[in-house]
Parts: structure tokens; sequence; C-alpha cells
């Protein structure tokens, strides 16, 4: 077997990241663009010459849309620790690859705090719960995206709430004002 070349200590996660780049048919400067990094830096980490952070590689999965168990395979080509993979790249079911879910299915975590964390790179939202004692808030679920998805999901979240205020104040007026 050939001794990797040792400017390349990443070369396998480097042709997974080419090879998904490719998919979507996107040139270097498309892709590092959508998630918000130097185009040298992508380059880089498809030349095996350097490894994204684990925020980067999150934000490059998304991006790339990669599903399940691709998604840890390259969490694990990247030599990441397996615990910190977002539950949402975790599938309890096998037969599910076209949507990603959560390890806990249906079930929903609520929360009362979140920390917004944004860079050159994207926004990391780490979703938290506070305990109640003075122990430091758990975090339950860490969200990352580029900043052009960051502002979609915020417009999207902007029109939810407003039509839902809406519905709610009609359904909360009275049926006949002039009584």
């Amino acid at each position: 077997m050939d001794k990797p070349a040792s400017g390349t200590p990443y070369k396998p996660l480097g042709q997974k990241l080419k090879e998904l780049r490719s998919r979507t048919n996107e040139s270097l400067a498309e892709a590092s663009g959508a998630v918000e990094i130097d185009v040298r830096q992508l380059a880089s980490f498809e030349l095996g010459q350097s490894r994204p952070t684990e925020d980067v590689l999150l934000l490059l999965l998304s991006h790339f849309s990669v599903k399940d168990d691709e998604a840890v395979r390259v969490w694990e080509i990247a030599g990441y620790n397996l615990a910190k993979i977002p539950a949402a790249y975790v599938s309890n079911d096998a037969g599910k690859g076209d949507q990603l879910t959560a390890s806990t299915n249906d079930h929903v975590l609520f929360t009362d705090i979140v920390d917004v964390i944004v860079n050159n790179y994207g926004v990391v939202m780490n979703f938290m719960q506070n305990t109640g004692s003075a122990r430091q808030p758990t975090i339950v679920a860490k969200v990352g995206m580029s900043r052009e998805h960051a502002k979609s999901v915020l417009q999207i979240l902007q029109m939810t709430l407003s039509h839902t205020e809406h519905n709610r104040r009609a359904i909360n007026a009275p049926d006949n004002p002039g009584e």
C-alpha cells in the first residue's frame, strides 16, 4: 500500500468532499460561497491538505444534502468523534435513506435558551434547556448553516409567526363586533 504524501494527510476526506461537490455540479467558488468559506480553503480540504472544523464540515454536509449513513461515514473519515455528530444524521430506521431523521424520531425538544454564533463560515445555533439549578444550561441541539440559509430560515420563521398571529387574532375576535 502506498504511503500517503505528507502534504495530504486528509486525502480520503478531500476525495469524498470533492465527490459530494461534483454530485451537485457546483464549482469550488459556488460551493464555498454557499457555506461562506474562502474558495482556497475549500480547495485545501478537497486536496486533503487540511481538514474542516466540525462546524464547517456540518455546513458542508448540510449544503450538499448528505443523508444519514453517508454523513456518518464522512464524519468518521474526518476523524471526528461520532458522539459529537448531530442526532439529525443518525437514523434508527435503515430503510429511510431519503430524509434526515432524528434518533428520537418524532420527539420534540423544547428549549428556553438559544446561543447564536456568527462568523465568516456561517451561523451556529446552540439550543439549550435551563435546568433550573445553579448549573449551566444543557445544549440539546446544535444547528449549523450558511449565512444565506440562516436568512432564509429567519424569513420563513417571521412569515409563519406573522401568519399564525393573524389567524390567532381572527379566531379570538368576537363574531359580531357591533353587539
